[in-house]
């Protein structure tokens, strides 16, 4: 069976009602608060992220997982085999000898040095804790999460949520990682255990957990981004770290900012990778032109992931707006409504924009050309038509592997910045 999705008929599919949500910004605020819930865990925790270094976040994670599962909570950890495809033997060692169970997504080997499991990577971030209490983002377990790394420092967001959705998002985890796993009838236990276990209300938030997977729910993701767009009156404000999405959603956008929507994306403008702000660029002209207003993040590379419309509606997750995000990548978004969580989020966007960030002007733009005419020409169609393509990209069925023992010979954490 391949494992690019849990088929979990309830991600995604209904509003529910009943949640409480805070909004947790860069490392300084997710790390202490995951690691705190681990510490409290008194039967389970599941972690699923892209990248897991080597580095003092790592190891920090490492330890709470490790002290956990020693106190015989049962912990499961899976990491996607490019975005952390270097962690040592006795690192893995370490967990599997506490009692962690380690899981790897799609694992590649190296051919002349080179990394070929590129396309169609486990990009979501998610961390479960007893049933009851879930964090969402785009937040990795690295060290350039925080702040005192410096320059490249990445700016980013996640959610802790409780209440009703946590339920739902606890079984697609448990279905994640039972998938092509073993003892596949001790994880039949706990997920059936888990679908019999749905949390009280613990606030006033509405929610969905929407994932993207390259079966059944290929776009949802972007389908909710479309619906909100199509449905903003006042304001439109999206904060993406690879901005390349397909030509529907550019449409929308264009289409909201001329019937008198303020709509604003904050973009890289120190990009983690030169290529991700040259992509975006080429976009400027149309959007400038319908009235979008375009702000590039100047203080060190944006790696974060959310939006919001009007007054209720918030997503924070770990989709880009980009090919991969949308068209290959596993992935896992946060959909809400709730007043008070959206101006939360505005008033830290808004603080970006102000603060750090340099609005993009027409006059900034090189002059129209021939040459520009026909890669704007070009880029048009390639927009209009990715979604269809891309699915020729290579579509092998990606394996989890479970381990028993080390993931990779060899030393330390190589960075993957595309995440």
């Amino acid at each position: 069976m391949s494992n690019d999705t849990p088929d979990t008929a309830a991600a995604g599919r209904r509003w529910t009602d009943g949640n409480r949500v805070a909004l947790l910004e860069n490392g300084e605020q997710f790390f202490p608060r995951v690691f705190e819930a681990i510490g409290e865990a008194r039967r389970e925790v599941i972690v699923e992220t892209f990248i897991l270094f080597e580095d003092k976040v790592g190891e920090q994670l490492h330890a709470a997982l490790s002290a956990a599962a020693r106190r015989g909570v049962k912990v499961d950890l899976m990491i996607d085999g490019f975005g952390s495809p270097s962690l040592s033997p006795g690192f893995i060692a370490g967990l599997i000898a506490a009692g962690v169970k380690v899981r790897v997504f799609d694992p590649g080997k190296r051919i002349f040095g080179q990394r070929l499991n590129v396309f169609r990577r486990m990009h979501r971030k998610i961390v479960v804790v007893d049933g009851t209490l879930a964090f969402v983002g785009g937040i990795n377990y690295s060290a350039d999460h925080l702040l005192d790394f410096g320059p490249k420092a990445k700016q980013d967001y996640a959610v802790e949520l409780a209440g009703p959705i946590v339920s739902e998002i606890h079984r697609f985890v448990l279905q994640a990682i039972a998938v092509g796993g073993k003892g596949a009838g001790w994880f039949r236990r706990r997920i059936r255990a888990a679908a019999q276990d749905d949390n009280a209300p613990a606030g006033e938030a509405a929610a969905q957990f929407v994932t993207r997977d390259n079966r059944r729910h290929t776009n949802d993701i972007e389908r909710h981004y479309l619906a909100a767009i199509r449905s903003a009156r006042q304001r439109i404000v999206i904060a993406n770290a690879y901005f390349f999405p397909g030509y529907r959603l550019i449409k929308e956008l264009r289409r909201a900012a001329r019937r008198g929507v303020d709509v604003r994306l904050i973009l890289q403008g120190e990009p983690d990778m030169p290529i991700v702000k040259v992509a975006a660029s080429m976009l400027y002209h149309h959007l400038l032109h319908a009235g979008v207003r375009i702000y590039e993040y100047c203080e060190r590379p944006l790696h974060g992931k959310v939006a919001l419309v009007d007054e209720r509606w918030s997503t924070v997750g770990s989709s880009n707006l980009d090919p991969l995000s949308l068209s290959l990548n596993l992935e896992a978004n946060v959909i809400l409504r709730d007043r008070g969580f959206n101006q939360t989020l505005w008033e830290r966007l808004d603080a970006l924009m102000q603060n750090s960030c340099r609005q993009i002007e027409a006059s900034d733009l090189d002059e129209w050309s021939g040459w520009r005419l026909v890669r704007s020409f070009v880029i048009f169609h390639v927009l209009r038509w990715y979604p269809s393509w891309v699915g020729w990209l290579p579509r092998h069925a990606p394996k989890l592997k479970p381990l028993d023992t080390a993931l990779h010979q060899g030393g330390g954490a190589t960075r993957t910045d595309a995440a």
